[in-house]
């Protein structure tokens, strides 16, 4: 102990000889990128720094230089364990406690590969003594081993290939086994000694050798320890494993892991939905399953697959003629200007994927486009297609218009999700709007492309990070902006500490204006207005792009939200008329949207509001879907009998309680995916420099980003602040908003 100390005292003290020595020579700091085979969680909070012509590491937190010790040593630094390491005084606490898992892991690793090596020891150094093997005149065995007083069988692993029965096995270890360089055979079979109990006083008790069945192939090393060690850690037949105990499920990750790293399959396949479900199969067995074999594998259960996901997709194609369905395409450009349409059918069973076609000589032409889509809906369905989806170009339009008159019971609807991420977009580029995101991109350029900045805005803001991953890059200009606005304090703190003078970061090229804009109060005033008129229409577009629900029965109301909160932000008529006219000119594009308005009309969460205050534009949606989807009159009025009923039920029944709660029932449970791959660059960006322009969309995805929102946020956020007030305004459409923009 006193030797290890004395080796601590000495490299700490040879770190700080060469950072006073650096420091006197004016020496540099050059951040050294750090490989992508680091994958030890203590990487993530450290820097490899060269100094004094030296590699070290360098504590994010602290800023303490390690010249020895690797990984493990800065590791013990940031778990505050005293002895090889000094204590980190600044580690956040979830970070310390992180160290200490891992720390605690390495070591139970170390116990288990040295109760491994004992056991192996024990098995090679087990020679049978001449007086225990049976006699050549003992052709059969007693009568006590046929009353069962035998031993159960011992059954050595092929550590190597085991002699034959007239030859000797030495010990591991001695130069016989894998040493030698190959000159030494491997054996090709195996021994299974059967052993008499120490109380037989004879050895005609004992049964003879018993070769086993030869193996088909000799075994590796690695593969041979791998087996000794499960044979050693598997429980016997009769035990029934526990799954509340920890060292049986940790025998279990075992034995899984060894099969996912000897097969090369990535550690995300755990993650797969099928993946508990066969722990459940083979837990059912009972004891000891069945062994499995290539062949079981091999050909019949890609069969049954693909009879099973068969038999799902024709019970979705099933349920078209009773629900309808619609038909959604997207487009993807590929890296050689090859432009594919993929189209999928939604319906309340599930989505499906179709087809796949290459649409390069055909998305530019509106006729070509048209003979597509009109063969996607043939295939489908007249009959069964409500709906048809595509993007909101002008040839897409003009394609679906088309397809509208030629089969009149379906509808032709835009994408609302990219509607509403081009009125982000458009806001963006709005003056004022812009200015405030140039400048926060300026804050986020410099402290992301300075490895000094980047470690004293980790400090301060206590791990957390400035950029927030969206669902597109117009929406993560805003979810930043607000993100950046509840960090005010945090970065205020930051550029008025010592450590941002000391660092001399107001000298270096972009400081002093990150310095400036951190500091001006404008800045943040204007930030908070930009942020709270714009949120509304970025949880509409959560809302949209999420599986939780089907979003139709909420846009309306969710761009009147918006609307109102633009108007209360910046009051005047003339501030927020052009901002009302990008939302008005984005929706009504192309065409209304009679499916949008009969959702409105017919959401539970909205109908106590509405009362008598319904637009004429969205009671006329509401009429174009029963013509369009109901070809009998007959049904069409008796339909029109049921909505004046509907519409009057505001005062019975549907005033009733159990109604009340029933209106925000979730009947769909589909947890909320974040798609973050877009916003993933090389990790090196973060220490490129800063370019011309700083851009946060151009750094990569900080590594302990936390969602701010979990599953299902969209929705009770969006819903959040939802009064009759708000409904009221809604159902009365446009005419509002008309009347606003006359008087301005």
């Amino acid at each position: 102990a006193d030797a290890v100390a004395l080796a601590v005292a000495r490299d700490e003290a040879a770190e700080e000889d060469d950072e006073a020595a650096a420091a006197g020579d004016g020496g540099l700091e050059v951040v050294v990128p750090i490989g992508a085979q680091k994958h030890d969680p203590a990487w993530k909070h450290c820097l490899m720094v060269r100094l004094a012509g030296r590699d070290r590491l360098k504590c994010v937190y602290c800023g303490k230089h390690f010249l020895g010790g690797g990984i493990h040593r800065f590791k013990e630094h940031l778990a505050r364990r005293p002895g090889n390491a000094c204590c980190c005084p600044d580690v956040p606490a979830d970070v310390e406690a992180l160290m200490h898992r891992s720390l605690d892991e390495v070591a139970a690793k170390k116990l288990r590969k040295r109760a491994l090596a004992a056991a192996m020891a024990a098995v090679a150094s087990a020679d049978p003594s001449p007086a225990a093997l049976p006699a050549a005149s003992s052709p059969s065995p007693s009568p006590s081993a046929s009353n069962g007083d035998l031993a159960s069988p011992i059954h050595v692993p092929p550590l190597n290939q085991a002699p034959r029965a007239e030859e000797t096995t030495p010990p591991m270890g001695t130069g016989s086994g894998w040493t030698g360089g190959g000159a030494t055979k491997r054996r090709k079979k195996t021994l299974a000694v059967r052993r008499a109990p120490a109380s037989a006083p004879q050895a005609q008790q004992q049964q003879p050798l018993q070769p086993a069945t030869p193996a088909p192939q000799t075994q590796p090393p690695h593969q041979t320890i791998m087996a000794l060690d499960a044979t050693a850690t598997a429980p016997p037949p009769s035990r029934h494993v526990d799954p509340a105990a920890g060292s049986d499920k940790e025998q279990v990750c075992m034995a899984v892991g060894r099969f996912l790293y000897d097969a090369g399959v990535p550690l995300e396949a755990v993650n797969s939905v099928h993946f508990q479900p066969m722990v459940d199969a083979i837990a059912s067995m009972g004891g000891r399953p069945e062994v499995f074999s290539y062949h079981d594998f091999r050909g019949c259960v890609l069969k049954k697959s693909l009879g099973e996901v068969t038999a799902q997709l024709e019970y979705y194609k099933g349920s078209w003629t009773r629900t309808g369905c619609s038909v959604l395409s997207d487009e993807w450009s590929t890296d050689k200007g090859r432009t594919l349409m993929t189209f999928s059918v939604y319906c309340p069973e599930g989505t499906m994927f179709l087809k796949s076609v290459d649409a390069t000589d055909i998305v530019t032409s509106s006729d070509a486009l048209f003979e597509l889509l009109k063969s996607v809906v043939e295939e489908v369905g007249e009959k069964n297609v409500i709906q048809v989806i595509t993007k909101n170009s002008e040839i897409h339009a003009a394609a679906g218009k088309r397809l509208g008159e030629t089969f009149p019971t379906l509808f032709w609807s835009p994408c609302t999700f990219r509607c509403i991420d081009g009125m982000l977009e458009d806001f963006s580029k709005a003056t004022a709007v812009s200015e405030i995101i140039s400048n926060a991109k300026t804050i986020t350029g410099f402290l992301y492309s300075s490895a000094l900045a980047l470690s004293l805005m980790k400090k301060h803001l206590q791990g957390k990070d400035l950029l927030v991953p969206a669902e597109t890059r117009a929406a993560m200009n805003f979810v930043t902006l607000k993100n950046m606005y509840s960090l005010k304090e945090d970065l205020q703190a930051m550029v008025s500490s010592d450590e941002w003078v000391h660092c001399l970061l107001p000298k270096i090229p972009g400081g002093i204006e990150v310095s400036n804009i951190v500091s001006n109060l404008q800045f943040w005033s204007s930030c908070a207005l930009v942020v709270r008129a714009t949120e509304p229409l970025v949880h509409l577009l959560k809302l949209v792009g999420s599986n939780k629900r089907p979003a139709m029965g909420y846009v309306y109301a969710g761009l009147y939200k918006a609307k109102a909160a633009i108007k209360k932000e910046l009051v005047k008529k003339s501030d927020y008329i052009p901002y009302w006219n990008i939302i008005d000119q984005r929706w009504d594009k192309h065409m209304q949207r009679p499916l949008h308005s009969a959702g409105f009309f017919l959401n539970p969460l909205f109908f106590d509001g509405i009362g008598d205050n319904i637009s004429n534009e969205i009671f006329s949606g509401m009429l174009d879907c029963i013509e369009r989807l109901v070809s009998d009159v007959k049904i069409q009025d008796k339909i029109q009998k049921e909505l004046n009923m509907y519409r009057s039920e505001a005062a019975g029944d549907f005033r009733r309680q159990m109604a009340i709660r029933a209106k925000e029932f979730d009947p769909i449970s589909v947890d909320y995916i974040d798609i973050v791959d877009d916003w993933v660059v090389d990790r090196s960006a973060l220490f490129s420099g800063p370019a011309e322009q700083p851009n946060w969309m151009e750094i990569s995805q900080p590594f302990n980003w936390t969602p701010s929102a979990g599953p299902g946020d969209e929705f009770e956020s969006f819903v959040e602040g939802v009064d009759d007030e708000m409904i009221q305004g809604a159902s009365r459409g446009i005419q509002a908003d008309d009347a606003d923009k006359e008087d301005s």
